[in-house]
């Protein structure tokens, strides 16, 4: 009887084990896809003033859309929450889809090699911001899963693990959720 109640007891030890090594492993991958997230988001901003320059040499008297365009990317390097930098990222990509938008009335600038170069760079940094952002998702679903399921809730709430944010765009932005799109 007494080997019954210690092998009992071994099994639930390496099941806690087990299940707060998931935990934590699971926390960790949430994290590295936000630093993924983190990154292309720092190249985007990297690449905004370049374009807002180039679209500025021929389109000086537009400064409005190329306040905005610094004002949303200022707000968006500065968001703390993760909701917040939602909706920071959506007002900047709106703001950025306006100068695409006065890009269009100047065939010069839609030939110019910088500005070409700028604005695929800016595409691909959006479709990998996106990857990025599917993948965090992905990771929070799973370690929200594990922390909210049963039994792994017991562990989860003894080691106080709570869920993580998922990663959206701001809703009332629907315009924002559309990719960058690129006309020549």
């Amino acid at each position: 009887m007494t080997y019954i109640i210690l092998a009992i007891i071994v099994v639930l030890l390496i099941w806690a084990i087990a299940s707060y090594n998931r935990l934590v492993t699971l926390v960790n991958r949430a994290k590295e896809a936000w630093a993924d997230i983190d990154v292309q988001l720092k190249r985007r901003y990297d690449l905004i003033p370049n374009l807002v320059n180039t679209v500025k040499g021929y389109a000086a008297h537009e400064s409005s859309a190329f306040e905005n365009v610094t004002k949303a990317r200022a707000a968006a390097m500065g968001a703390t929450s993760l909701a917040d930098k939602g909706q920071a990222e959506a007002t900047l990509a709106g703001a950025l889809k306006s100068v695409f938008a006065i890009a269009e009335a100047y065939p010069d600038l839609k030939a110019n090699q910088n500005f070409l170069s700028l604005q695929s760079e800016l595409t691909d940094t959006e479709d990998k911001i996106q990857a990025a952002r599917r993948f965090y998702n992905g990771n929070v679903r799973d370690l929200n899963t594990s922390i909210q399921a049963f039994p792994g809730n017991i562990i989860a709430g003894a080691f106080r693990f709570t869920a993580m944010e998922f990663f959206q765009l701001d809703a009332a932005d629907a315009a924002a959720k559309e990719p960058v799109q690129v006309k020549f």
